[in-house]
């Protein structure tokens, strides 16, 4: 009887051992493997500590290019295209990749023509600067400063000669004012005894 004590107890901790141990891979069976990033971070929420929160769900971001769209499929977003595009699931299909890819190629020629054309706009424009600046800055030649002329015989008190018109002119202008002035004194003078 002893024997079959000890043989039953065997058998039932061997039991035991075996319950346990199914029951935590009948506990894995059970729960299903999350099918896209969105109930991936779903069980990530429910962990405990912020750290085994941050370790899921860059786990999940790893696992999961995708994302949800609110009418239904994914979508992916290409941060070095800064653009989405749309997939049949949560990660591209090599397919869908290689059309990303060809997007990527036209987005880097794109920006490779944008850089070439900004390039040539800043050197026409800093060439119209110089330009400009070229006519704007003052000639640095010297301009002859006119010199007095010595006094010559026969020359008036202004350095004019004698008899000319134009050295004569101001003089005439001036008598000619003066008489202009008494005449219009003397008329609006009768006009008033009138």
């Amino acid at each position: 009887m002893i024997g079959s004590r000890t043989a039953a107890l065997l058998v039932a901790g061997f039991a035991s051992v075996m319950v346990l141990h199914l029951s935590r891979a009948s506990a894995q069976w059970w729960n299903r493997a999350p099918v896209d990033f969105e109930e991936c971070a779903e069980a990530a929420g429910k962990l405990t500590t912020k750290e085994e929160k941050s370790a899921a769900l860059a786990e999940c971001n790893a696992k999961f290019a995708g994302r949800r769209k609110p009418g239904g499929g994914y979508t992916y977003y290409d941060f070095m295209q800064d653009r989405s595009f749309d997939i049949a699931g949560p990660n591209p299909t090599p397919e869908e990749q290689r059309h990303i890819d060809e997007q990527y190629t036209v987005y880097l020629e794109n920006q490779r023509r944008s850089s070439i054309a900004a390039a040539f706009v800043k050197q026409q424009q800093m060439k119209l600067e110089q330009a400009s600046l070229r006519s704007d800055t003052p000639t640095t030649e010297k301009i002859p400063i006119p010199q007095a002329r010595p006094k010559q015989a026969g020359r008036g008190p202004n350095n004019c000669p004698q008899h000319n018109f134009s050295c004569e002119w101001p003089k005439l202008s001036d008598s000619l004012s003066e008489l202009k002035r008494l005449f219009n004194s003397n008329a609006s003078s009768k006009g008033k005894k009138s």
